[in-house]
């Protein structure tokens, strides 16, 4: 790569001209005349600059765009009200299904007078509550959050991760559970991919440890990652390695140890593409150091699920939609597995576990849930009867436990948790959220439409049912499409304040996902991403076709990956949208592997290191398709400071290039103050941030008039 020019720091952005006199003022932003040449292409990047957040000249223009932006927000008609009404949605009182160890049970409850979720414990299933881990305490401004926890198998010990700004960056602490302090010896920095497996004894855990030396860029820290054994009440930095650093920041690193403590599992996920799977007997001579391979170089994924001495092998290994084997641990040649659960043809094998002695299987079909249980060796027993088309979450439990929980929630049902018996199948429901809702002037149906290359994509629409199609109403879509999630129905409360209003909400089931197995993902990564933002277009074009909505009325929203989405499909299609919702997005695909986790995801994207990859990511990348002078839809981008995943240097460079050339609705720059990729973990936070997106959509988006009738 060579630069053509560097960039000049007295290079201003162009003086206005009359036909700029209707746009808003923003803060003035630098432009520099920076181009690369990339594989015999001159890629333009006049706001390189932006990259630099340590920089005070960013850090000043940061601050003069939030407050631009707040200023806008605030003056918005609905903003008000909306804030009012997702504080009754919000703030309300949930729980999660038990956890059981060994006579002690842990839940998790979020309290309508609370900010954040509260873990709790109790002595026997009647026991009384008492707290565990209450992050409401940790700070003063709300800016420590609790990460994933887990509590050892005999119940004595919980190890927990605490995040600061909600980042992903996190520490990982010991707590007695019986006393409630925490360890002062069991403090592990570094724990970013740390996911405790306990031993049965519950003297130690298995994690996956990250260095935090600042030297390493933190592009680069996956590939430093090892996984180690810490002993309680040993000093962390004498951990013992179990295994060693892959030195490719592509891979992730795994392990799982059964719950009896005789195998532990070792996984190396390349991406989001395929999985090597080793495994060590640690009852036998030389177990604990000897790593047996199961499964590698085959490309393709798989999960293991480990039940007394047997392997459960979940995995589309010839087998798109999944299929299960079972593998004899001292015969774990391919050709001595045993397939139990051959594929099916018209649903995805999701998700497997073991729960009382059996085996529990989620389905998608159509990207909703069903739930099969069936013996150890694939006999299906019975299917779960579930309350309608939704979202499972489970069955949760443990392997030698007949009791067990699953959760099942829609578009317009909230959450409830139902107890089960895998033995009898008797269910009864054990709690339900309760939200200040009325579903029943909605209906939610399921299109199906043809792609761009004639590929069938689903999608759900949320409507009233007295809805009239004659193209009046605004319409939000949704989506995703990537890293193998599958958008399944699920009650999300910030779209009743829009369907509220007359509002159509869709989901659509973009290649990329899961919901139709590994074909659909990888129909949608690497050099066939284009497939995606064509799946989201048509979904668009279909909700205009069919009299939903028109495209002064449709707004689009995607976070993260499905902010990458919204960045295409208004660089692609301005014409076809009104607004844009675009959270937490990866925008400028051609550097994005430099920055935050992105080289974890070039299994997925690719690099543009490579020329082939290249051409396919600068062919979409949004920041390097503004044109100057088309009328872009309005645009809100979503961004945290604190968020070390996708960088917040996407959101704003993609924001400085709209405002300098739109000539559409505004474009403004939110960005969320001790926030990381998945906010600031504060229901005062999501209230805020939501109002300001359906109040932004609303604003942005004209209710059409009805179409004329026809003659």
């Amino acid at each position: 790569m060579t630069a053509n020019s560097s960039p000049s720091p007295g290079a201003t952005s162009a003086a206005p001209t009359p036909a700029d006199r209707d746009r808003p003022a923003y803060p003035p932003t630098r432009v520099d005349p920076v181009k690369y040449t990339l594989h015999g292409v001159d890629v333009a990047d006049p706001y390189r600059w932006l990259e630099d957040d340590a920089s005070a000249e960013v850090q000043a223009w940061m601050k003069a765009q939030q407050a631009f932006t707040r200023a806008e927000l605030d003056k918005l008609p609905e903003r008000g009200a909306i804030a009012s009404r997702l504080k009754q949605l919000f703030y309300i009182d949930a729980v999660s299904a038990p956890r059981h160890r060994r006579g002690r049970y842990f839940l998790s409850r979020r309290h309508a007078t609370k900010e954040k979720s509260i873990v709790y414990w109790k002595q026997e299933k009647g026991g009384e509550e008492r707290a565990l881990l209450d992050p409401n305490t940790w700070s003063d401004d709300g800016s420590v959050s609790l990460g994933g926890w887990e509590a050892s198998w005999d119940g004595k010990n919980v190890a927990y991760k605490v995040q600061k700004n909600n980042s992903d960056e996190a520490t990982l602490y010991v707590m007695d559970v019986a006393s409630g302090k925490r360890s002062e010896v069991d403090v592990i920095e570094g724990s970013k991919y740390a996911y405790p497996s306990w031993t049965p004894s519950g003297d130690g855990f298995y994690y996956v440890w990250l260095p935090t030396d600042p030297s390493i860029a933190v592009a680069d820290r996956p590939g430093y990652a090892e996984v180690r054994f810490h002993r309680l009440g040993q000093d962390p930095q004498k951990d013992r390695v179990v295994r060693g650093r892959n030195s490719d920041p592509r891979t992730f690193l795994g392990a799982s140890l059964s719950k009896d403590g005789r195998f532990l599992v070792l996984t190396v996920a390349h991406g989001w593409t395929s999985t090597d799977v080793y495994f060590r007997d640690l009852r036998r001579p030389g177990g604990q150091a000897a790593d047996r391979p199961l499964v590698v170089g085959s490309d393709a994924h798989y999960n293991v699920e480990v039940y007394k001495d047997r392997f459960y092998v979940h995995t589309d290994e010839g087998a798109p939609h999944y299929r299960l084997f079972e593998v004899d641990p001292d015969r774990p040649e391919r050709a001595a597995w045993k397939e139990i659960v051959p594929e099916r043809a018209d649903a995805t094998l999701d998700s497997v576990s073991v729960v009382g002695g059996h085996l529990a299987l989620g389905y998608l079909k159509d990207a909703s849930s069903r739930v099969e249980i069936r013996t150890l060796d694939g006999k299906l027993t019975r299917e779960v009867p579930l309350p309608g088309i939704g979202t499972v979450g489970g069955p949760y439990g443990l392997p030698d436990e007949d009791e067990a929980y699953f959760s099942f929630e829609s578009f317009t049902s909230p959450q409830e948790i139902h107890a089960t018996s895998i033995k009898t199948g008797k269910t009864e429901l054990y709690a339900r959220i309760e939200v200040p809702v009325d579903p029943s002037p909605y209906t939610v149906e399921q299109a199906f439409f043809p792609s761009r290359d004639g590929t069938r994509v689903s999608m759900f629409i949320v409507r009233r049912k007295d809805l009239k199609k004659d193209g009046s109403a605004r319409a939000l879509l949704y989506g995703y499409g990537g890293f193998q999630i599958s958008q399944t129905p699920s009650f999300t409360g910030s779209i009743h304040p829009w369907l509220e209003r007359g509002g159509v909400y869709a989901v659509a089931n973009l290649r990329g996902g899961g919901e139709y197995g590994e074909a659909w993902h990888r129909d949608g990564m690497l050099l066939k991403k284009q497939n995606v933002f064509d799946d989201f277009i048509a979904a668009a074009e279909h909700l205009i076709r069919e009299g939903y909505t028109r495209p002064e009325g449709l707004a689009i929203q995607g976070g993260s990956n499905g902010g990458l989405l919204v960045g295409a499909a208004i660089t692609q299609r301005p014409d076809l949208f009104g607004a844009a919702l675009c959270s937490v997005p990866l925008l400028d695909m051609v550097r994005y592997h430099l920055f935050g986790s992105g080289k974890t995801w070039i299994s997925e994207y690719g690099s543009a290191d490579d020329p082939e990859q290249f051409k396919a990511l600068y062919a979409y990348s949004p920041y390097h398709h503004v044109k100057p002078g088309t009328r872009y839809p309005s645009v809100l981008f979503l961004s945290a400071d604190s968020d070390d995943r996708v960088d917040p240097m996407h959101a704003r460079k993609l924001a400085a290039a709209l405002q300098a050339a739109s000539a559409g609705g505004p474009v403004l720059l939110r960005i969320e103050r001790n926030a990381g990729h998945a906010g600031a973990d504060l229901i005062r936070a999501a209230v805020e941030k939501g109002a300001d997106q359906i109040a932004f959509a609303l604003a942005a988006t004209s209710a059409p008039a009805p179409a004329p009738a026809s003659r």
